[in-house]
């Protein structure tokens, strides 16, 4: 079975340690309140899916989209993680490289319909 079709269920854990370093700058964060509400109501501290994102742990994203992500921090484009919180899907967004070619700006924990 891949992890693309692994249940939501079996991939519902908030737990996950990341390993590495700190992959680029998250610039200023950012979320919405639905984001912040689904997560203060299942125990989930945003910065543990903050840092799952800026090590490099995608979270559940096709292959596709991680290949992408795995581009982007060669070549400065928006990244983008989504994690499963309960059944309901987080995402994080993480704006491109500005024009100094180096700052990220912003990134957003939002929920897909926020965006």
């Amino acid at each position: 079975m891949s992890a693309d079709s692994v249940p939501a269920s079996a991939r519902d854990n908030q737990n996950i340690k990341p390993s590495g370093p700190p992959l680029f700058p998250l610039g200023r964060v950012v979320a919405t309140p639905a984001a912040l509400a689904l997560l203060e109501k299942h125990g989930v501290a945003s910065v543990t899916l903050l840092n799952r994102h800026q090590c490099g742990d995608w979270g559940d994203l096709t292959r596709h989209d991680r290949v992408a992500n795995d581009e982007a921090l060669v070549n400065g484009s928006r990244l983008l993680s989504a994690y499963v919180v309960k059944g309901e899907r987080v995402w994080i967004i993480t704006e491109a490289v500005g024009e100094d070619g180096v700052t990220r700006s912003s990134s957003c924990i939002l929920l897909p319909q926020d965006y």
